[in-house]
């Protein structure tokens, strides 16, 4: 999953950090690769934290990403990471940050949802964040034992993983 990750950052990078002076062109490839590796391991933190329903909640569209705790995070620990690996303003990293993480959050989510997209699959990436291979388990989280086709919640979140 973080090689999608990376190629999807490298596909909306290019004027957020590509064609942006600040950003060495030397660094531009670290960049890009180091923005998707703090994508997922935000993603990997909330899942630790407890706020797996919340990752769910974005991927199905429950949740907006504009402004939510979770994004703010992620945007938070990318401008760090940018701005203490790569030697550029703080600002600048945060404006690299909060430019491109909500484009790449948005394809990120629209092609895991796209049946017709096989470049993310939301039961590899639940798989992948929190470690668990079983999807039962991580559904029951959600329903206080067995995820039913009968359940509301059961119908909403057994729908994603098929």
């Amino acid at each position: 999953m973080l090689e999608q990750l990376i190629n999807l950052v490298r596909q909306n990078a290019d004027d957020a950090i590509v064609k942006n002076p600040v950003v060495p062109d030397e660094s531009n490839e670290s960049a890009i690769q180091d923005v998707a590796t703090q994508i997922f391991n935000g993603l990997k933190g909330q899942a630790s934290s407890g706020n797996l329903q919340d990752i769910v909640g974005m991927f199905q569209g429950n949740q907006s990403l504009a402004g939510s705790p979770m994004m703010s995070q992620v945007i938070s620990n990318i401008t760090g990471s940018l701005a203490s690996k790569f030697g550029i303003s703080r600002q600048a990293a945060a404006g690299i940050a909060n430019s491109l993480i909500p484009v790449v959050m948005k394809q990120f989510v629209n092609k895991t949802n796209d049946p017709n997209d096989n470049d993310f699959d939301l039961q590899d990436i639940v798989k992948s964040v929190t470690g668990k291979s079983n999807v039962g388990d991580i559904l029951s989280q959600f329903t206080g034992g067995s995820a039913t086709e009968s359940s509301p919640t059961g119908n909403v979140l057994g729908n994603l993983f098929k």
